[in-house]
């Protein structure tokens, strides 16, 4: 029987399909290609955790889900955007994504190049219209927060380190902050957002913070444990590739054991981040767990 965790998960998940269908409408003009991958970028399924995240974290504050479901769209989308760059020869150069060809070969570099620029400005279009929150001030607050997630300073900052730093070059305290941009940024985007669009008191903002920070670090050191023991299938891209590829990792400088055991004390303490808001909090409890207890 599904739980409450993987059943709000679901529940999440088909809420975004929906708002993310509506925001990326068709397109029978000259331009219809890039629409018709900006939609298969984003509408090929996916655990839709981040926008989970969003909804959570906002639901402690008794935020109105019709301004806290737009902000999560608008991060599914940034996210969408990264995985379609990241994917692309210069860059990771990945051919499955979900299971499917990734969007620069189901349609072409330039395409997948162009439908990842349309998404990240979408997802700004969506955070600073006024039906995202009434408020000016808030609007522009998330506007700013998630610029910096994606920016020098967060994912694409991260995004560079990996591509340029030499594995014999990288130790432990090189990869948490690689990861921290990489990875951490946009979740921490995602469990401050709601603290954002609820006015939430600094004690509280800084709970959440500290909660995406363990969190993160932890969801990033799952996604290496799954790179060696996941298979193609179950991942729905390639397994191993890391390995093969001679990357630095959290496993190969940690061990296969010991990082095991690392993401299992940050999610333990990414839960008792949470103690400040009592039983309200249990799904994203939940979420922890689930992070280093996924198969995919």
């Amino acid at each position: 029987m599904e739980d409450d965790f993987h059943k709000a998960l679901r529940q999440t998940a088909e809420l975004m399909e929906t708002d993310l269908t509506h925001f990326l409408p068709t397109n029978e003009g000259l331009e219809k290609q890039l629409y018709k991958a900006m939609r298969y970028g984003v509408l090929s399924g996916g655990k839709r955790l981040r926008a989970f995240l969003v909804i959570q974290s906002a639901d402690l504050f008794s935020v109105p889900r019709i301004h806290s479901t737009r902000v999560a769209a608008a991060l599914e989308l940034i996210h969408s955007y990264s995985l379609i760059h990241d994917d692309l020869p210069c860059m990771d150069d990945d051919d499955l994504r979900r299971g499917i060809p990734t969007v620069h070969k189901h349609y072409d570099e330039a395409t997948a190049v162009l439908a990842g620029d349309a998404l990240q400005s979408l997802a700004f279009d969506i955070l600073s219209h006024a039906d995202t929150h009434p408020s000016p001030e808030v609007r522009i607050a998330l506007v700013s927060k998630l610029a910096q997630a994606i920016g020098v300073k967060g994912m694409v900052g991260g995004q560079t380190m990996d591509m340029y730093a030499d594995a014999v070059d990288i130790d432990i305290i090189t990869i948490t902050r690689l990861q921290q941009l990489k990875t951490g940024a946009l979740i921490s985007f995602a469990c401050t957002a709601g603290a954002i669009l609820g006015h939430a008191p600094p004690a509280k903002t800084q709970a959440l913070k500290a909660y995406a920070h363990d969190l993160g670090l932890a969801f990033q050191i799952a996604d290496d444990i799954l790179d060696i023991e996941g298979t193609t299938e179950q991942l729905g891209k390639a397994a191993g590739k890391d390995e093969a590829a001679g990357k630095a990792t959290f496993v190969s400088l940690m061990g296969l054991e010991e990082a095991k055991i690392h993401a299992s004390m940050l999610s333990e303490q990414a839960v008792k981040h949470l103690d400040i808001f009592g039983p309200k909090a249990d799904l994203l409890r939940q979420a922890a767990a689930f992070t280093i207890e996924r198969k995919k």
